[in-house]
């Protein structure tokens, strides 16, 4: 049992490469959009918890046996980066020095360790550490062990693009953490990506292909179409080479993270003190997001967030191949946020976003510039229908809990909100987990002012 001041370990750790069951045909070589360019120092770590009876009698070769088809379905998520030259064709795919997925069949890597001392259940009670004396004082939870830490770099011919990783607990209980780089697809795309290799593991038949979503071309745009402004929701970081994460800002470097999970009965209450007049459809997500950005401006200042959210029906994903559809959008309030009325708020989230993806687009296909979506300004993403409960590693055993973070995110923070506990009926009514990432000192002033004007904790 996991004591007060215990720091439950993982140890054990043991790694592998698993490669497509066939080779990839020629002419298969991922051109990268510019969204993708935007988000290639972003990562998305998600961890998956099921309890004993759903791991029960389950070995690392069941769990790999099913991957090697689902590889040759997902081939680019088996490739490598590499850089368009001049010649055109073969290696040279694409514009000179422009990053592009070289579906080599290089392959995912593969992550096996263990957790001996601590259930599942003994880890999801223990709290997350939201300063590094919090961390180093022990009796804190970091679910970024059971995840593996990703960067592409500095050798990107030999970095893969993407990391599984099972934990096995004292219990019998199994963690599995997917580490996914964002250029390959937004969220939901690598939601898919995890839930298509556990519908392979326990018996689904292996489709025959994926649907191409229909990539734009990332060439420069042409001369006569007008010049869109320059998009709030991309922040320039200095030149990061070939080592693929953020490092301009200390800041940034010191984010913490901390999940607020809320059940139904709390969404109702909060909303029914936040209620407004207005005929406005205001979502949990736009609710949730209002309150989240009036807290933070009473610490700091925040008149522009950036809103992502899904612009496709989450329903089908898992027939297309991976890619960065999220529209990326942002808001400006010019008024004091940390006075006004919550509902405003939200009704501003609802009813004024721009989606500013085009802009982003056309500002990534004038030339490659190191950059940061997440975190440029204080960023909300919308991944409440992301189907996170659908990971299932035994039919109908789902997870007891599920959550997901984004890695290399910048100093202003992002908040992202999922669906809530496993079980649960995914949807407006249901309980919504709530995913916090900003640097230290913010992160603890923020919990307090949760705690004392909405009860969350």
């Amino acid at each position: 049992m996991v004591t007060a001041t215990a720091r439950p370990a993982v140890t054990g750790v043991r790694m592998s490469s698993v490669v497509p069951a066939s080779v990839t045909g020629e002419n298969k070589d991922r051109r990268l959009t510019g969204l993708d360019l935007a988000m290639k120092l972003h990562y998305v770590k998600a961890v998956y918890f099921f309890d004993e009876k759903a791991a029960e009698g389950l070995t690392i070769y069941d769990m790999k046996k099913p991957m090697f088809p689902w590889l040759q379905l997902y081939y680019p998520a088996a490739g490598r980066i590499r850089r368009g030259t001049k010649s055109g064709g073969g290696e040279g795919r694409g514009e000179e020095g422009r990053p592009f997925i070289k579906c080599n069949d290089g392959g995912v890597r593969i992550v096996e360790a263990y957790c001996p001392d601590c259930t599942v259940e003994e880890w999801l009670r223990l709290p997350t550490a939201a300063t590094a004396e919090e961390d180093r004082d022990g009796g804190f939870r970091d679910d970024d062990w059971l995840a593996f830490d990703q960067v592409l770099g500095p050798d990107l011919g030999f970095s893969p693009l993407v990391y599984v990783q099972f934990t096995w607990f004292k219990c019998g209980g199994l963690s599995v953490g997917l580490s996914w780089a964002h250029l390959l697809g937004d969220p939901f795309s690598a939601c898919a990506f995890i839930n298509t290799w556990a519908q392979l593991l326990h018996g689904r038949a292996t489709p025959l292909s994926l649907h191409h979503p229909g990539f734009k071309d990332p060439s420069p745009p042409p001369l006569h179409r007008p010049k869109k402004k320059n998009p709030s929701s991309l922040k320039r970081v200095d030149p990061v080479a070939d080592s693929w994460r953020p490092t301009s800002s200390p800041t940034a470097a010191a984010t913490r993270t901390h999940t607020f999970r809320l059940t139904a009965q709390q969404l109702n209450d909060i909303a029914s003190a936040a209620a407004s007049a207005s005929t406005a459809k205001i979502s949990r997500f736009d609710l949730l997001a209002a309150i989240l950005w009036k807290s933070v401006a009473k610490i700091r200042e925040a008149t522009t967030v950036t809103i992502c959210w899904n612009k496709s029906p989450a329903v089908g994903m898992e027939r297309e191949l991976p890619s960065n559809r999220m529209a990326v959008g942002a808001v400006h309030a010019d008024f004091a946020v940390a006075k006004c009325e919550v509902s405003e708020l939200a009704e501003l989230i609802a009813e004024k976003k721009e989606d500013e993806s085009d802009s982003i687009e056309e500002a990534m296909s004038g030339g490659e510039f190191d950059c940061v979506v997440y975190g440029a300004n204080l960023t909300f993403v919308n991944l409440e229908e992301a189907p996170i409960y659908e990971m299932q590693v035994k039919k109908g055993r789902k997870p007891v809990f599920a959550n997901c973070k984004i890695e290399g995110v910048g100093e202003e923070g992002a908040v992202l909100v999922l669906p809530g506990g496993g079980g649960e009926k995914e949807g407006e009514g249901s309980g919504k987990t709530v995913t916090v990432m900003l640097p230290a000192k913010q992160l603890a002033g923020l919990k307090e002012d949760l705690r004392k004007s909405w009860g969350i904790v």
